[in-house]
């Protein structure tokens, strides 16, 4: 929302506010309550909500205040850096004095990633027991304030935060978004966009999918050609590109600075084109297909029968653990229609003791539980509502046997589904998936004979065989996007399409505001521009 007031430093204050979720002195008390954004109408749905009393109003007096501990620091200049453009306040970071908008960390029940933000017309307070908690709580904060917080030039205010209390944590701990940068590939600022558009709506794990039949996209040095030469196209016949080590450090860096873990993986058996036109040695003939640029999927894969292999997959998985600092290293499985499933087997009961071996926790698409899964790993599910039953009991089983589930069905949650019919962009063989069906389910139910305890969380994938640019990445993910993060975080007692609409609605000047590209969907009652 949008709101006129007699001072332009006024919003400024507000809008730091909003973004670190920390502490702001010398503002003024609200007299126009009506004109604040409700506690309510944030996305995801916090778990509960009490309005109570005036707005808290940041001014030219206001300051940001943290604890004297670096990652509130951090987060406390995160938020001046959102909030200064637009309000044109100095919203200096200062561990001192009382009042205004505070970061606090401080032992209570919180749990890893939750938070308390008290409002009141002397300030806002936002308490967490771990600083995740805390820029969780900056993102409610800054989406309390009006949207044009968001732009990188002083615009007028007034910066209210509505009266109350909000506490709050998310249903799964995990909460996440695959990137395809292997059909095409995304430079490091690219992914860093689509990082912080994340972090806006809670989400907390960033998949990128780095290898696939058309580009290899992370450089492995005992294997140099996979991605100088792996590497080099990309769907259509582009030049493709990969990322060094120290650009992927970069991504890693630059995810947990917003609180996001990155998974990193590498398909295998199958979807291995790029690394076997890479090196003929790691076909079963000796001999390297051409480099791939289309889109079929489900005709290669390793040679399952050669020690090479998996000497080739021992370097790939230690040189990429070594690199990444987050629990989880993803092996793919899906679509090995070229390999037996003796084999599949044989491969997977190989290569998780390796993943396990460099201290990740193995994840995998939901193909690995017809095969063994070892202790603890986790199985994505992308099936369809009408997936076969005996596959959907599969996975069942397996969960019921301690393996843990991520849920993204493609007919649901797969942001590279058209829309509709006359979606520019994206595919349909799950079919058309509009926001109302990719938000109107329940994780805790979804598949029969899940115990609840199974379900790890949710991910939207977003493939890239018809995504070349942050537009097309922005279009496809914004309006859905949100609706999955909320499914993630919000308890399932929140889920309401009529009431939910309405909240995301509210979203759009915000998007117009950080310029994202979005679909307005007909479902949606959106304001008028």
């Amino acid at each position: 929302m949008r709101q006129r007031h007699r001072t332009t430093r006024l919003l400024g204050s507000l809008l730091l506010v909003a973004a670190a979720g920390v502490s702001v002195v010398g503002a003024a008390p609200s007299a126009a309550p009506a004109t604040a954004t409700p506690l309510d109408r944030v996305v995801p749905a916090p778990a509960k909500v009490a309005p109570a009393g005036h707005p808290y109003r940041i001014t030219s007096g206001t300051r940001i205040r943290v604890d004297d501990t670096r990652e509130s620091r951090r987060i406390g200049a995160y938020l001046a850096g959102i909030l200064r453009p637009s309000t044109g306040y100095r919203l200096p970071v200062t561990s001192r004095g009382k009042g205004g908008i505070q970061l606090r960390l401080a032992k209570g029940t919180f749990g890893a990633e939750g938070y308390r933000l008290n409002s009141t017309p002397s300030g806002v307070t936002i308490t967490a027991s771990r600083p995740a908690g805390l820029f969780h709580g900056v993102q409610t904060l800054r989406q309390l304030l009006p949207a044009a917080v968001e732009k990188k030039s002083v615009q007028r205010g007034p910066w209210q935060i509505a009266g109350g209390t909000i506490e709050d944590s998310p249903r799964y701990a995990y909460r996440g978004a695959m990137l395809d940068v292997s059909r095409h590939f995304f430079t490091v600022g690219q992914v860093k966009r689509y990082i912080d558009e994340l972090a806006l709506y809670k989400i907390n794990t960033l998949h990128l999918h780095l290898s696939d039949d058309q580009g290899w996209r992370i450089a492995i040095n005992s294997w140099p050609r996979l991605a100088t030469y792996g590497g080099s196209t990309e769907v259509g016949g582009g030049v493709g590109g990969h990322y060094t080590k120290d650009d992927y450090k970069e991504i890693v860096r630059y995810a947990s600075s917003r609180f996001l873990e990155v998974v990193p993986e590498i398909d295998m058996p199958g979807h291995t084109n790029a690394a076997l036109a890479s090196y003929a040695d790691l076909n079963c003939d000796g001999v390297a297909p051409p480099l791939y640029t289309g889109t079929d999927v489900g005709f290669s894969s390793l040679c399952v029968g050669k020690d090479l292999t998996y000497s080739f997959v021992d370097d790939v998985i230690r040189e990429l653990a070594a690199l990444t600092p987050g629990r989880y290293l993803h092996i793919g499985g899906d679509e090995a229609h070229s390999t037996s499933h003796e084999d599949y087997v044989k491969f997977m009961d190989r290569v998780q003791p390796i993943v396990t071996k460099y201290g990740k926790t193995v994840i995998a698409w939901h193909q690995i539980t017809g095969a063994h899964p070892v202790k603890g790993a986790l199985a994505q599910y992308w099936g369809l509502d009408d997936t076969d039953a005996a596959e959907k009991a599969q996975v069942a089983e397996a969960a019921k046997n301690g393996t843990g589930l991520i849920l993204s069905p493609a007919d649901r949650v797969y942001l590279d589904m058209k829309y509709t019919e006359d979606t520019p962009l994206g595919q349909d063989w799950a079919g058309l998936v509009e926001v109302k069906r990719s938000y109107d389910w329940d994780p805790g139910n979804y598949l029969a004979g899940v115990p609840s305890s199974a379900i790890r969380g949710v991910e939207a994938p977003l493939w890239s065989e018809t995504i070349v640019t942050d537009a097309n990445i922005q279009y496809m993910a914004f309006p859905r996007l949100p609706g999955v993060a909320e499914l993630g975080w919000s308890p399932a007692a929140t889920h309401d399409w009529d009431t939910y609409k309405v909240r995301l609605a509210a979203q759009a000047p915000r998007w117009d505001a950080l310029g994202i590209d979005y679909y307005r969907s007909p479902q949606v009652p959106w304001p008028a521009r």
